[in-house]
Formats: structure tokens, C-alpha cells, sequence
């Protein structure tokens, strides 16, 4: 068995019980869970997810300083020539959800408009809002699914193909923003709540 010194010994041993009542706690006051077997709607099913994922994503745009927004990592690291900036990365992923949750309202033209608009941002705050808007419009294409219209096609696909492409893109971009936060010494947040 591992002898701890008395302080180190109390201090794991008063980190411990935080953890188990933390645990209780948040296990009382959480939501109830759907009954196995019982029906859940496509919007609650992609809501909840797009609100997790949609969390960490925009709290590691966040986390990243606005001097260090136009990061990239260096070609002398490896195979990182041409690669998008840190800002690119999250202007890409505004512009790309008005794809993917654009709904029956989405064009061609407007999608450009959009993308036009975006590409010319250059602050932090402007870069963070349009991604929040971006991901406003995702939330309410998500609560527009039901069992009746998730498979019908529409222009791109269908609604719950859509979503799940759409979460799917922003999440691998998510991955980039993480190397990137990390190069530059940052943890990113979703990681810290872990520690």
C-alpha cells in the first residue's frame, strides 16, 4: 500500500470526498433521463448533442488570445504548409454551418453572401459572433427535425443527414482548434474541466 505523509494523505483523502459529493450532487439534480425503450425526438436527440459539442468549440475559440488568432503552425513542424489560421479555421466552420443547417431557406446566393461577409472579419469579438450566429441558425434547423421530416430529402440531403454531417465537420475542425490552442501553451477548456 502507498504511504502518503499525513498532509498529502489529507488532502487526497479530502479531494476524494469533494469528488463523491460533487458526483451525488450532480447526479441529483440532473434531468431525468428518457426511460429505456421510450421514444425521443430528433430535435431533442441533435439538440442535445450540437449544444455539448457547440460548447466546446466555441469555449476553445474563446480560450485562444486575439494576438494569436492569425496562429498557424510552421511548415518546419511537419506537414502544416498552406493550413488554415486559427481564425480561417473558425470563419470556415460560421460559414460551413449555414450549409449544413441552411434548411429549405438556404441558397446559393445567400450562402456566398454570407460566406463574403465572414471572410472579411478580422476581430476576435467579430470572428466569436459570427460563429455564435452561426451556430444559432444550427440550433433552430435542429429544432425544426421531427420522425416525420428527419429522412425526407431537401437540396443537400436529409435534414437528420444534415445534422449529423454538420456536427461531424465542426467536431473535426474542433480537433484542429485544440493542436493549434495547445501549440500556443493554452489548455484547452473542455480538457480543464477534466483535470
Amino acid at each position: 500500500m502507498l504511504k502518503l505523509p499525513c498532509s498529502a494523505g489529507c488532502i487526497l483523502g479530502c479531494s476524494l470526498l469533494l469528488a463523491q459529493s460533487t458526483l451525488i450532487f450532480a447526479q441529483a439534480t440532473a434531468p431525468a433521463k428518457p426511460a429505456v425503450g421510450a421514444a425521443v425526438s430528433p430535435a431533442q436527440t441533435y439538440g442535445k448533442l450540437l449544444s455539448g459539442m457547440e460548447s466546446e468549440f466555441v469555449s476553445a475559440a474563446e480560450a485562444m488570445p486575439e494576438d494569436k488568432y492569425n496562429f498557424a503552425p510552421p511548415a518546419s513542424l511537419g506537414e502544416f504548409k498552406d493550413v488554415r489560421t486559427f481564425a480561417q479555421q473558425i470563419k470556415h466552420v460560421a460559414e460551413s454551418n449555414y450549409y449544413f443547417f441552411g434548411g429549405p431557406d438556404y441558397t446559393e446566393a445567400g450562402d456566398k453572401a454570407m460566406s463574403d461577409s465572414i471572410e472579411k472579419l478580422t476581430t476576435k469579438a467579430d470572428i466569436v459572433k459570427a460563429l455564435k450566429d452561426s451556430f444559432t441558425l444550427a440550433h433552430t434547423f435542429v429544432d425544426s427535425i421531427t420522425p416525420e421530416n428527419a429522412f425526407v430529402m431537401t437540396a443537400h440531403g436529409t435534414r437528420a443527414g444534415m445534422a449529423t454531417f454538420g456536427i461531424a465537420h465542426f467536431m473535426d475542425h474542433y480537433g484542429q482548434l485544440v493542436i493549434y490552442l495547445r501549440m500556443n501553451g493554452i489548455v484547452p477548456p473542455a480538457s480543464r474541466k477534466a483535470m
